[in-house]
């Protein structure tokens, strides 16, 4: 009896020594097939004992004395050989390479905020622009994870979806496929205090902006807001949003806020003054990011050589995917795209619209050409088929020459004219009185009178200069006689009377006063 006493104990002995020496396991949740930079994940060793140690690369790590590690913010440096220990041998080794890329298909919050009040819900986006066909969600509250089935169509590229209420601390989304592609998660934070802090977009990216919000539920009628990072004040006024720009190492820390603030239907005493519970704000590297050109090239060094390039047209808010190289005016991206991962979006490169003001002078400048030119083409045409005056009125003007007084032809331009001209047009056509004009006898110098020699006046053998008219002197004139022009061809008919020269004297008593010479016309004869 007293011997197998003694075996039992012996047996209880060496389960308690087996126990001790049991080789502990390291677990990863929520489980990631792949890890990518921004990703959140626990190590947990599942192991008796109260003593944990942890090892990276063989390296005991001293801040990890917990059963459990959180890795908030993955990066490259993350990347390695994990193990734990627990009063014996060290766990298996467990590999975790962090991507330097971000996922192929994203996840974004649609409506709502990182930060809910506890029992509220949020609604998500899921987008792939390869399609979702075979794709479904994933939902982490701790150690638990729980699938959630998408109802998708055939030619789904996104698709919105409504999550469960939130009632733990923390609760991790995210989405995969059956061929191992996956979204981002996105990880959604519950508080019961009426005024929470928000952060836009949920991860800081050194180098890039970050924009920290004060939100009080229900109501945007905040008087004052205090920012702290810590217990110190990094900014207090009437906004209430706090902009960090760029974001760098230094930002990294624990942020909260206090806002004062009241309700529309508040109509009488104090505002309310609530302080926000405290958010981690932590810093991750940028992924690895496409290079887009001014000539709308894009490129990235250190992608693999298969990767393909993609090019997106900023609308509104998003990003609308391109079917090639980007033209015309407007803001454009790019970036590299493989098997299951991607680069970050390049820098956008925003081209303008073309100068109305250019485009305005240049219509403008056509269209005077254009004016000038057919201006020059009316001119010409006019003078080429032009059946006016063939020559212009002129005026006389007195000159003395030895003997013979006459006056010459000056242009009209040069003052009023003195004598009137026949028109030619009304010569050829018509045989009225009305053909010529009369001269007046106080326009007239005294003692001169000419006269001009008619077509045909060769014929007749008027013998006058060479300008076609002849000088009358008042001397060689009879007295009380004036002469008229002989008709063309009078000569010919024997009309003539009066001498050579074709024309025939007027006795003065047979004319009116005030009434002198007078044109024979064509045809007179």
């Amino acid at each position: 009896m007293k011997a197998g006493k003694q075996l039992l104990l012996l047996l209880a002995v060496f389960t308690v020594v087996a126990r001790c020496q049991q080789k502990p396991n390291v677990s990863m949740s929520p489980y990631l097939k792949q890890i990518f930079t921004g990703d959140l994940f626990y190590l947990t060793c599942n192991a008796s004992g109260n003593t944990v140690k942890w090892y990276k690369d063989g390296v005991e790590q001293q801040m990890w004395a917990d059963g459990t590690v959180r890795i908030a913010v993955t990066s490259p440096k993350d990347s390695g050989i994990y193990q734990c220990q627990i009063n014996g041998p060290k766990s298996d080794p467990v590999h975790i390479k962090v991507q330097d890329y971000v996922p192929t298909a994203s996840l974004s919050i649609n409506t709502g905020q990182p930060v809910m009040k506890t029992g509220d819900s949020v609604v998500l986006k899921i987008e792939n622009e390869d399609g979702l066909q075979g794709w479904n969600c994933w939902v982490n509250r701790g150690e638990k994870t729980n699938k959630v089935k998408l109802k998708l169509k055939n030619d789904t590229v996104s698709l919105n979806f409504q999550t469960t209420n939130l009632t733990v601390p923390e609760t991790i989304y995210w989405c995969t496929d059956n061929t191992g592609c996956r979204t981002n998660q996105i990880t959604l934070r519950t508080s019961d205090k009426q005024v929470s802090l928000e952060m836009y977009p949920q991860s800081a990216v050194v180098g890039q902006s970050l924009t920290l919000r004060c939100l009080a539920w229900g109501t945007d009628q905040i008087s004052h807001t205090v920012f702290y990072k810590g217990d110190s004040v990094v900014k207090k006024g009437g906004s209430s949003t706090y902009e960090i720009s760029p974001v760098s190492d230094d930002t990294e820390g624990t942020y909260k806020c206090h806002a004062t603030f009241t309700h529309v239907a508040r109509t009488s005493g104090p505002p309310y003054s609530v302080l926000s519970d405290h958010q981690d704000v932590l810093i991750q590297k940028r992924p690895v990011t496409a290079v887009l050109s001014e000539d709308m090239v894009c490129s990235c060094q250190s992608c693999p050589g298969n990767w393909s390039e993609r090019y997106y047209k900023k609308h509104d808010q998003s990003w609308v995917r391109l079917s090639s190289k980007p033209s015309g005016a407007g803001t454009f991206s790019c970036r590299a795209v493989g098997a299951r991962m991607r680069t970050s979006l390049s820098a956008s490169i925003h081209v303008p619209h073309p100068n109305p003001s250019g485009i305005l002078i240049i219509i403008l400048i056509v269209g005077l050409v254009a004016l000038i030119v057919a201006a020059v083409a009316y001119i010409w045409h006019k003078r080429r088929n032009a059946t006016g005056p063939i020559y212009d009125d002129v005026a006389l003007r007195l000159r003395e020459e030895g003997d013979a007084k006459y006056e010459t032809l000056q242009q009209a331009s040069g003052r009023e004219a003195e004598y009137d001209t026949l028109h030619p047009e009304a010569a050829a056509t018509e045989t009225k009185k009305s053909e010529y004009e009369q001269l007046r006898k106080d326009k007239m110098q005294e003692g001169v009178y000419h006269t001009l020699g008619m077509e045909g006046t060769a014929a007749g053998g008027a013998a006058g200069g060479e300008g076609g008219y002849e000088a009358l002197n008042k001397e060689a004139m009879k007295e009380g006689a004036y002469h008229t022009l002989g008709m063309e061809g009078a000569a010919a008919a024997g009309g003539a009377a009066g001498g050579e020269g074709g024309y025939e004297a007027l006795k003065k008593e047979e004319m009116k006063e005030g009434v002198y010479h007078t044109l024979g016309m064509e045809g007179a004869v």
